[in-house]
């Protein structure tokens, strides 16, 4: 191996490992939303103005990100956006953001955190099952060990709260978390192949102003302005979930899919839900149990096995 190969193996092995490290980070710092949408709850409003709240102080963030890639575009550093791809990002602003985070927060009326998350953990599988069927691409045996693992381990952390779920409610929370999961997947593929012709950056950043811009008109077309005004503890945990649990993660999942597409940004994803186990008995004194345990270490098991390099034989 000449000089140069090896310097382009290793500045591809560094990509790989940022993109492992920002899809696993951002991931965890997603889920965790889950954990602030459960105190916002707390003082009695609707999914409709937590999710207005959100975007509202997000919204600042991403309009400077897009207005700066609209400057660079201005003067020819980066492509100009074409029609099509305009409407692509609308499009996929309404159902990355704005519809999977709304159902999302829907299913989180009527059902645990716990069966939140085993529900979210189709999303990997889903992306992975529809890119092989959409764009014709198999699945691999380590993606397919990664998924039979991480499932695996999904069942014994959450099978006890989903064996004592019943009722309606219970019923119709978990079909909005799973349309989150399908409308959130369907997102990440089409966002793979689209962030390869304008970049990660500007996608998310106008995908997620288009997302800002609908839930603030939503909120309005179902709430009188007044109420705006509420306890300051909504404010607090707001600001929390639109910096830390949506502006931050966004970015570095979008830039992971870049790096090592979003089957695999995807199925990382898994570390996130996991890492919720562990934060909600911190913050919401859930208990963790062994079994609970074990299913994360077979999760866990799984990320190993996905991001585990094959060594070159001799």
């Amino acid at each position: 191996m000449n000089p140069l190969q090896e310097h382009l193996q290793g500045s591809r092995q560094a990509q790989m490992v940022a993109g492992y490290a920002m899809a696993g980070l951002g991931a965890i710092l997603f889920s965790a939303k889950a954990i602030v949408v459960k105190f916002t709850y707390r003082y009695g409003i609707d999914a409709v103005t937590l999710i207005a709240f959100r975007m509202l102080f997000a919204m600042p963030f991403f309009a400077a990100v897009a207005w700066w890639q609209a400057r660079r575009a201005a003067r020819g550093e980066i492509p100009v956006l074409t029609g099509r791809e305009r409407v692509q990002l609308i499009l996929l602003g309404l159902l990355g953001y704005y519809l999977s985070s709304f159902l999302d927060f829907l299913g989180l009326r009527y059902v645990s955190a716990g069966l939140e998350r085993l529900i979210l953990f189709l999303s990997p599988s889903l992306v992975v099952l529809l890119s092989a069927w959409w764009f014709k691409r198999g699945v691999s045996r380590q993606q397919a060990w990664a998924m039979v693992l991480s499932y695996a381990g999904v069942v014994l952390v959450f099978a006890h709260d989903v064996g004592q779920s019943a009722g309606s409610e219970v019923l119709l929370g978990s079909l909005f978390v799973f349309g989150s999961a399908l409308s959130y997947s369907v997102y990440l593929i089409c966002s793979g192949e689209l962030v390869k012709r304008v970049g990660a950056t500007r996608l998310v950043a106008y995908a997620m102003l288009v997302s800002c811009v609908a839930c603030v008109i939503q909120f309005f077309l179902v709430h009188p302005p007044e109420v705006l005004l509420q306890p300051a503890g909504v404010y607090g945990y707001s600001l929390i979930h639109a910096t830390l649990n949506t502006v931050v993660p966004v970015f570095m999942l979008m830039w992971a899919v870049a790096l090592i597409g979003a089957p695999t940004a995807s199925l990382l994803g898994m570390m996130g839900p996991v890492s919720v186990l562990f934060l909600a008995a911190w913050f919401l004194d859930e208990p963790i149990t062994a079994w609970q345990l074990a299913g994360t270490a077979l999760v866990l098991g799984g990320v190993l096995v996905l991001t585990s390099r094959r060594r070159a034989p001799g």
